[in-house]
């Protein structure tokens, strides 16, 4: 039986966590298709698919998917943004937060919020659905050296916290974002590995 069933809609994150946490029993299920549907809106067929997932699944249940991650949440697995939205809360605001999705923003939103509390993160949200045809392509290192050629241009323009990359695809442009700022650059994959080893 697995320690923890991993829910994914894109290949690359199954890789990404087992490269993080490669002692750790996971079992990885891929679903590119829910990402694909629920860029229109989460209907309930899709709701039933995930739920169904989830309760089938051996062990504590993460989903990788920032998009179909409240719904995911809803049906009982951790979100992969959750203990990032916590480290966020704890540094503090203002906080920048990058998306290469629409259908990402508002969920994000929400969740750093919900970790802020009472507090006000202080958002600065910046989008950069541009280069999400890089991540489509699979070029890896364009996507991800364009988000941080991006992402590190606006810290020049403004003073800030932490950044959040909103999505788990995002993760591989945290070194370089790294290299070039001493603001704190929180990527969800690590974070959520952390998290789910301090869980086992």
């Amino acid at each position: 039986m697995a320690d923890f069933t991993l829910l994914h809609t894109a290949a690359l994150h199954a890789a990404t966590f087992d490269a993080l946490a490669p002692d750790a029993d996971f079992e990885h299920q891929i679903r590119p298709d829910w990402l694909q549907r629920a860029q229109g809106g989460i209907d309930i067929e899709l709701r039933r698919e995930i739920a169904q997932a989830i309760q089938a699944a051996e062990g504590a249940v993460l989903c990788s998917c920032t998009t179909i991650g409240d719904v995911a949440e809803a049906a009982g697995a951790i979100r992969i943004d959750w203990p990032m939205m916590l480290e966020a809360a704890r540094i503090g605001g203002p906080v920048l937060m990058a998306y290469c999705l629409e259908s990402t923003a508002e969920p994000s939103q929400a969740l750093l919020r919900r970790a802020f509390g009472q507090l006000d993160p202080q958002l600065a949200c910046l989008q950069l659905c541009q280069h999400w045809p890089l991540f489509e392509a699979g070029d890896g290192s364009g996507f991800a050296g364009a988000v941080a050629t991006d992402v590190l241009q606006r810290l020049e323009a403004g003073a800030f916290g932490c950044v959040i990359l909103a999505q788990a695809s995002m993760a591989g442009a945290a070194e370089a974002i790294r290299s070039g700022t001493e603001v704190p650059v929180l990527a969800s994959p690590e974070l959520a590995a952390k998290y789910l080893l301090s869980k086992g």
